[in-house]
């Protein structure tokens, strides 16, 4: 893999235990838990985590800057909302807590569909909720990187702000990058022209090529001036000593999965976009294409990443993900259950084979 590639890992954040199967169910979310994954993501050689958002979860930008707190490199990639934040406010608090961990803040933006009355917010149709978000995007980043910003325009407005404490750059880093996902035509518009990172589901190698190109091609044409958008990768890796066992294990977990209809395994069963709708489909193109992304979860309840899985030997995974790479695949947001023991074993299988 190129040493310009990042691994991160998955703090799940939810109320509920047994999340994806997780076995850890006393103080499952607890502050004490949460830093002892964050530390051992430190010790493990990861980068950070992405931190699940969506309303009925704890908030996201407590958690990281506890996480944060508690570590000394731990990179916590924030899922938020527009709406739930607003421009001026996120890039403050954002900066802050920058300042307070030397960089080491990353942002993913989240505009799928929420309960967003229960927190007082309300969107229009898709093509409005996207058109808010690429706001959204603009304004954070002008706010970070510009003083005495005034904008005033569909959805947000601002005269004459600055954000303290300033964001300082750091060779190529001018500010928290900022992760997008999405699939339809009004998702792919924002992150050709907003995004820093494309986060791709884990679909089939030939469908993230097709749409690499894609946003590429788009990026030209809505005449992006920022630098290219790159491109990562979330999807779950189910990782064990040898094929066979990560396949038996695999389907054991399936066949659990089925038994109670997936419950506990879906964030996105609330409304179904279009990028996820891709990924429940594609098992009935068979339960495994490629070389071992296993569809069959798809079928019972798996929802976001883990709808498809990367299933084998570290070996196995290690090869499959840099055929990714090989696209231009360079962020990489991997997890299993149950999640401290994976953070370890694949950080120390999985890992080195990556980076070697």
């Amino acid at each position: 893999m190129s040493k310009d590639s990042e691994f991160l890992w998955y703090i799940p954040n939810d109320t509920r235990p047994g999340h994806r199967g997780d076995i850890v169910v006393e103080n499952h979310n607890s502050l004490s838990t949460l830093t002892e994954h964050a530390r051992a993501l430190e010790q493990h050689g990861w980068k950070g985590a992405l931190i699940g958002t969506g309303w009925g979860r704890p908030d996201t930008f407590t958690v990281a800057a506890a996480l944060a707190a508690s570590t000394t490199t731990f990179e916590p990639l924030i899922a938020i909302r527009p709406g739930y934040w607003r421009p001026a406010n996120f890039a403050s608090a954002a900066a802050t807590l920058d300042h307070l961990t030397g960089g080491r803040v990353r942002v993913n933006i989240v505009s799928g569909l929420d309960n967003l009355s229960a927190y007082g917010d309300q969107e229009g149709d898709q093509t409005e909720r996207y058109a808010r978000t690429k706001e959204f995007m603009r304004l954070v980043r002008r706010l970070w990187t510009e003083e005495n910003v005034s904008f005033d325009g569909e959805h947000f407005s601002v005269a004459e702000s600055t954000v303290v404490p300033r964001i300082e750059g750091c060779g190529d880093r001018r500010h928290p990058k900022l992760y997008f996902g999405g699939a339809s035509e009004a998702a792919e518009k924002v992150a050709a022209t907003e995004a820093d990172v494309q986060l791709f589901w884990g679909e089939p190698l030939d469908g993230v090529r097709e749409r690499i190109a894609r946003l590429k091609a788009l990026s030209r044409k809505l005449d992006r001036d920022l630098p290219p958008l790159e491109f990562g990768l979330r999807i779950t890796t189910l990782v064990r000593d040898s094929t066979e066992q990560a396949w038996a294990d695999a389907e054991a977990k399936v066949a659990e999965m089925a038994k109670g209809n997936g419950a506990g395994w879906s964030d996105h069963r609330r409304a179904v976009a279009v990028g996820q709708q891709r990924l429940f489909d594609l098992h009935q193109a068979g339960d495994v294409l490629d070389d071992n992304l296993f569809t069959a979860p798809g079928k019972y309840g798996g929802g976001g990443a883990g709808t498809t899985w990367l299933v084998g030997s570290a070996e196995d995974v290690a090869r499959s993900l840099r055929k990714y790479q090989d696209l231009g695949i360079t962020h990489f947001v991997l997890s299993d259950t149950p999640y401290l023991a994976e953070i370890k074993r694949q950080g120390n299988d999985l890992l080195p084979l990556l980076r070697g």
